[in-house]
């Protein structure tokens, strides 16, 4: 099996989607990557439990991608080894009217993951500078001051929505969070494979919404937001990783291994060590125990 090379997969300067791929070839058979990601999985479970020991950092996962693109078999496959208690998931909907009384970015503070935690967000606070700008109408509806018909949802107001989204992530990052943002980059001929299935599949019924085909009808609107959302976000304390996703096992063992081989460079995260009094008396210790 080929070796999962970061480099390949993270933006670290301009990109056009229709240059990146949609599908990925590790040289391996479907049971070797189910063996890889098992394996990479528990890594980086241990790694989360050596996470909440330290207690000094939080890990952010963001992802995105169109309907079907895979975002929730990815999350329970990349995720089933670690502790139930380590990894929190968000899936963000249409806002209620609680979180429209708020700024665009308040239902995702609070949602950020605690120290020694993973926290995974299911569509992230980029549908700020996706969904509502394929549909600007949606603007509306958060009652902003200064925006009372399309007519104000102009350049200048996405050039602040970007500004403000990097703040939120260098903040978050100062603080303690690594984050990772990951784009699964399926393509339109897998994306109505998928629908179809759905449709064929009385089990994958309830996935489809007749909404689906016509968010699909968008595509190109969409990817041209997603390239520019990339382009204006992918920074050094917050890149972004572009997956192939056409082929799920294959996208899930490169998330993966993208995460443990980022983590281990922080090499200051371990256990902390006991106070020297308490190493001193740990035979004394365990004599009270077994005197019990």
């Amino acid at each position: 099996m080929k070796d999962v090379k970061i480099e390949d997969f993270k933006v670290t300067g301009p990109i056009k989607l229709d240059g990146t791929k949609n599908d990925w070839d590790l040289d391996a058979s479907e049971k070797e990557l189910e063996d890889h990601l098992e394996d990479t999985r528990k890594k980086l479970g241990k790694l989360q439990d050596t996470l909440y020991a330290h207690g000094k950092y939080a890990v952010l996962v963001c992802l995105q991608g169109m309907d079907t693109a895979g975002k929730d078999s990815l999350i329970r496959e990349v995720f089933k080894d670690f502790n139930a208690r380590g990894v929190v998931v968000h899936s963000f909907k249409t806002p209620t009217a609680l979180e429209k009384r708020h700024d665009y970015l308040w239902r995702h503070y609070v949602a950020l993951p605690e120290r020694g935690k993973f926290g995974v967000f299911n569509r992230t606070h980029y549908e700020n500078v996706l969904v509502t700008r394929v549909h600007p109408e949606y603007i509306l509806g958060e009652n902003l001051p200064d925006v009372n018909s399309l007519d104000d949802i102009d350049e200048a107001f996405w050039d602040r929505r970007f500004q403000q989204i990097n703040d939120f992530e260098k903040t978050i990052q100062q603080n303690g969070t690594i984050i990772f943002k990951f784009f699964l980059n399926l393509s339109k001929d897998e994306q109505k494979h998928r629908q179809l299935r759905r449709l064929d599949k009385p089990e994958k019924n309830w996935k489809f919404s007749p909404g689906d085909l016509d968010e699909r009808e968008l595509w190109e609107d969409y990817r041209k937001c997603y390239e520019e959302a990339i382009n204006r976000t992918s920074k050094p304390h917050a890149p972004w990783y572009i997956i192939p996703a056409d082929d799920k096992e294959t996208s899930r063992v490169i998330v993966a291994e993208i995460m443990l081989q980022e983590l281990k460079k922080y090499k200051d995260i371990k256990e902390p060590e006991l106070d020297d009094e308490i190493k001193a008396k740990i035979s004394e210790y365990r004599e009270r125990l077994k005197n019990d």
